[in-house]
Formats: C-alpha cells, sequence, structure tokens
C-alpha cells in the first residue's frame, strides 16, 4: 500500500516554470550585431556633436592666491589681562576682549567675501558687470574682451537685452551675485589653516586682477569694521567717565579705551589686515577648462550606450507584438 503511494507521488506531474523571463545573452548579442549599424549611426552622431561642442566652448582661465591669516593678537597681551576682569563691562561697550568664543576673524572674512552686499560693491566699485555678465569671448592678441551684442552694446556702454518683468536690461545686483558665486571660489585648508581665493573667467587678465581687488577689498572691509566698532566703543566709554567719579572705574574706562586706541592704530598702519599674502595670484598661461578630450570622450560614450538602448527596446518591443 506504502509503495503504491509513493509512486503515485513520484508520478505525479510538477508544475515547471517556463523561463519565458530569463535573458539569453546570446540572443541579446546576437540582437546587438544585427543592429550594428544603427549603433555605429548613433555613435558617429554623438562623437561629431561633442567635438562641436567642445570645440565651441570658450577657453576658461583660473587665477588663485594663497593667503595665510594675519597675527590678530593686535597687543594681545594688555587684551588678555583685561578680558578676565573687565570682560562684562567690555561687553556692555560693544568691546570683543577675546577672552571667550565668538567667531573667528578669519571664518567671518571668508564668509563676507560670499555675502551678497559684498559682492554687489565689489561689483559696483570695480563696474565689471559688462565683463561678468556679457562677456563673449577674449582676444589674446591684443589683450580685448568681446561682448554679447544681444545683451551688451560696448560701443555706448549700453545693456540691451530683452528679458521679461521684473528683470530689466541691465542686470540686477540679485542676478549679478548668482553669477559671480559660480566663478569665484574660497576654501581654507583644514590641516593648515591657509586660505585660497580662486577666480575664473575668459580671460586671464582678468580672473588675475579680480583676485588682487578681492583680496585687497577684504582686508580693507574688515579693517573698517573694526576701526568702526572700536570709535563706537571709545565714544561710549568717554561718556561713562563723564558720568562716574568712582577712580577705580575711570581707571578701567580709560584702560579699555587705550585697547580702541591700540586697534585703531594697528588698523591704520597694516594693509594686509586679515590675510597675508604667501603666493600671490599670477596671469595663467594655461586654460583651466574645458577638457574637451574628456568631453568628446564621454559624448562618444554616451552615443554607444544610447545605441545600444534603442536597438534592445526596438526588439523587445517587436518580440511582444
Amino acid at each position: 500500500m506504502n509503495n503504491q503511494i509513493s509512486q503515485n507521488y513520484n508520478d505525479a506531474p510538477f508544475p515547471q516554470t517556463a523561463p519565458d523571463d530569463e535573458i539569453d545573452l546570446r540572443e541579446l548579442f546576437s540582437v546587438i550585431w544585427q543592429g550594428k549599424w544603427l549603433i555605429v549611426a548613433i555613435t558617429f552622431i554623438f562623437a561629431v556633436g561633442s567635438v562641436l561642442f567642445a570645440i565651441n566652448q570658450p577657453n576658461i582661465y583660473k587665477s588663485e592666491a594663497l593667503l595665510a591669516p594675519a597675527d590678530s593678537e593686535q597687543g594681545g597681551g594688555g587684551l588678555a589681562a583685561l578680558a578676565g576682569q573687565f570682560g562684562g563691562l567690555a561687553s556692555m561697550a560693544g568691546i570683543n576682549l577675546g577672552g571667550g568664543g565668538g567667531v573667528d576673524k578669519t571664518q567671518m572674512a571668508m564668509e563676507v567675501m560670499k555675502s551678497r552686499q559684498f559682492t554687489s560693491d565689489f561689483i559696483q566699485k570695480h563696474n565689471v558687470l559688462p565683463d561678468l555678465m556679457a562677456a563673449k569671448t577674449w582676444n589674446m592678441a591684443d589683450n580685448s574682451i568681446s561682448y554679447d551684442d544681444e545683451l551688451y552694446n560696448a560701443a555706448q556702454s549700453k545693456w540691451v537685452r530683452e528679458v521679461k518683468l521684473p528683470y530689466k536690461p541691465e542686470p540686477s545686483m540679485q542676478e549679478a551675485y548668482k553669477v559671480f558665486s559660480k566663478i569665484i571660489a574660497v576654501n581654507a585648508a583644514k590641516d593648515t589653516g591657509m586660505v585660497t581665493i580662486s577666480v575664473e573667467h575668459l580671460s586671464p587678465v582678468v580672473a588675475h586682477q579680480w583676485v588682487n581687488w578681492l583680496v585687497a577689498d577684504i582686508n580693507n572691509e574688515m579693517k573698517q569694521r573694526d576701526v568702526t566698532e572700536a570709535k563706537k566703543s571709545t565714544a561710549f566709554l568717554r561718556t561713562q567717565i563723564q558720568q562716574t567719579n568712582v577712580a577705580d572705574i575711570r581707571s578701567i574706562l580709560y584702560k579699555l579705551i587705550e585697547e580702541q586706541a591700540k586697534t585703531i592704530m594697528f588698523a591704520e598702519v597694516r594693509d594686509e589686515y586679515v590675510f597675508k599674502t604667501i603666493d600671490p595670484a599670477l596671469i595663467p598661461e594655461e586654460k583651466s577648462k574645458p577638457k574637451r578630450a574628456l568631453i568628446c570622450v564621454l559624448g562618444t560614450m554616451l552615443g554607444g550606450m544610447l545605441g545600444v538602448m534603442l536597438v534592445l527596446i526596438r526588439y523587445f518591443v517587436r518580440k511582444e507584438d
């Protein structure tokens, strides 16, 4: 009886899964080989297109400067001595004696350079809006920049671009900031603390000049901020001196005024206030981009992959039908 049941069990038909959804590699290679001319044609079109695209891209030059944070102690001995005893009184006057955390001056200067206000002031001060927004090509022979006629009329120094409201023919500082933030880089090395400022532009001369202007402007900006703050603090302290007759407090206030006078003197005699130039910017002789060979290779590879995909898609669509 058991043998009969076992025999019936063995003879029972098991459902067999048909390998209809499996991919036959030989079939795929055969399909690709049959569509080889379509793949070659698409690859050739993409290769030619990538070559033309790469050739038409203008050269971009990159100029950079290596900077070191300037010594910000400014008579730190006197400030450090006052910080522990009179930090509270100094805070009332808006004075930072360096006794606590606060924002690092170098980091603050880097963020100021990336700010909209600093960028707008830089563009307007040096009148670089046409070179930023309308430059088309750079002529190496005479070191001249050609502008896009649809955007800017160089002969009349007039913006002629056609835009819809709220935009105007002359680009706003918000538009200029978006473009400027893409061509400028401000980075600090974590291990050494050195700061690198770089600018990319069609003209190597313009890139070099902008880097120098940026370094000079940020040093001057931070200097003016500290001088203004020191003068306001000094005025406040003088007012407090007039309002008190306690000799000890007046002595403390005079010491704080003395430290603010040192800050102002230090700022006035030092041009490299926040950053010292270690390696100045140079006029680059070689372009930094575009990488034309890489563009051609990637374009050709993209064409080949697209051609293979089209051949396979066409085959499986016909197979389903």
